[in-house]
């Protein structure tokens, strides 16, 4: 989208910050973790930097409203959110496997630039993950055997 995006990320681990040797150390997601959205702040936050170094420029180039969302654990959802089976759904009463959070996230995320009327199919959109899913590219950030495990392809 040109005045947004989402992402939709498996955390497997958080880095904690550095130790006294001057490495990054890492731990399975325990205490001390940093959050999700502090994480996706200093990728933002990163990228501007980066950005504004090759243009010679200041600023920012994202809004402060950035949020996200656990999708798959029961700690922090949002109260639109229950966990039945050990799956977070979103809190509807049918029984229908389509309504997994992480389905309605991941179908969300593919049909919005043809909700926005961008493009016609979810697979024309070039930013899109969409294309990689149905195999018309060879993309490199999406895993479909994890996919798998939270979504129906």
């Amino acid at each position: 989208m040109p005045n947004h995006f989402h992402l939709m990320v498996l955390v497997n681990y958080i880095e904690l910050g550095i130790n006294t040797k001057g490495f990054a150390q890492s731990e399975a997601l325990g205490e001390n973790k940093r959050s999700l959205n502090f994480s996706i702040g200093l990728l933002l936050r990163t990228y501007t930097n980066a950005i504004n170094k090759q243009e010679k420029r200041s600023g920012s180039l994202f809004r402060k409203e950035t949020k996200a969302e656990c999708i798959n654990c029961s700690n922090g959802i949002t109260p639109s959110f229950i966990v039945k089976n050990g799956i977070t759904q979103v809190n509807i009463r049918q029984e229908f496997p389509e309504y997994q959070y992480p389905q309605v996230c991941f179908n969300y995320i593919h049909q919005n630039p043809v909700k926005a009327g961008m493009v016609k199919n979810a697979t024309d959109w070039e930013f899109s993950s969409a294309k990689d899913y149905a195999g018309l590219r060879n993309g490199k950030l999406i895993n479909k055997n994890i996919a798998k495990e939270y979504i129906i392809l």
